[in-house]
């Protein structure tokens, strides 16, 4: 007599069905081998220590931020916010851009020079030499000491009260700082006017900060050179008179 086939044989395993509880290829597994994963995780990160932990333990660093402003870059940003207190106002704005207008290519200064000049001979040969040393002045000024430093000017977005020229120079020195120095410097030589002068140099220097094309810095920086050129102008102008 024949032993009949056991069903599983007669019948052989579906492979789209589910496979039951222990058999190769089970769905039941997957969530296991998943826990036994997060499990390892777990003790992992127990074992470990965090790293928070460990910067801690270290003590608090020496290094100062990357971030951290420089003295120059602070003093500019005072003077900056300084200013504030004036912008916005219709006098300041239209005083402070005008002097800066009127400063462009020292432009004042060669007015001013041209004014003198017409009352003689004297004071046109003075003219002569302002305009000659302004020359020098730009070259240098311009042309050589900026190429040094190729400093950045300030970055500005919001709008202007008044359209000006924006310059295609570097930043540092203020060339019109220099310049409204060396020719208040030469103006003033022998002239009861040189509180004038001296005062309409330093509205042109303190117009670049406010019209926000110089740093406070770049001023600085413009008015020592021009201090420096003009007290050589004066020395060579005089050696020339003899």
């Amino acid at each position: 007599m024949t032993t009949p086939a056991p069903d599983d044989a007669a019948h052989p395993p579906d492979p789209d069905r589910p496979g039951e509880p222990g058999e190769a290829g089970s769905t039941d597994e997957r969530p296991d081998a998943l826990g036994r994963l997060g499990q390892a995780f777990e003790q992992a990160a127990e074992a470990l220590p965090h790293p928070v932990e460990q910067l801690a333990d270290q003590g608090p660093h020496q290094a100062e931020p990357p971030h951290a402003a420089s003295a120059v870059a602070r003093f500019d940003d005072a003077v900056d916010r300084a200013f504030d207190h004036l912008r916005g106002h219709p006098v300041p704005d239209r005083i402070f851009y005008a002097a800066t207008e009127l400063g462009d290519f020292g432009l004042i200064w060669v007015l001013i020079g041209a004014t003198q000049a017409l009352r003689g001979d004297r004071q046109l040969a003075r003219g002569g030499r302002l305009v000659a040393t302004l020359a020098v002045e730009s070259v240098l000024v311009n042309g050589v000491i900026k190429s040094f430093f190729k400093r950045e000017r300030p970055v500005s977005q919001e709008p202007r009260p008044y359209k000006m020229r924006m310059p295609l120079t570097t930043s540092f020195p203020s060339g019109h700082s220099s310049t409204a120095v060396v020719a208040a410097m030469l103006l003033s030589e022998g002239s009861a006017w040189w509180p004038v002068y001296g005062g309409v140099a330093a509205l042109v220097a303190t117009s670049r900060i406010y019209v926000r094309i110089h740093h406070a810095s770049d001023v600085v920086g413009g008015l020592a050179t021009g201090l420096a050129i003009g007290s050589a102008a004066r020395f060579v102008w005089r050696r020339v008179a003899r």
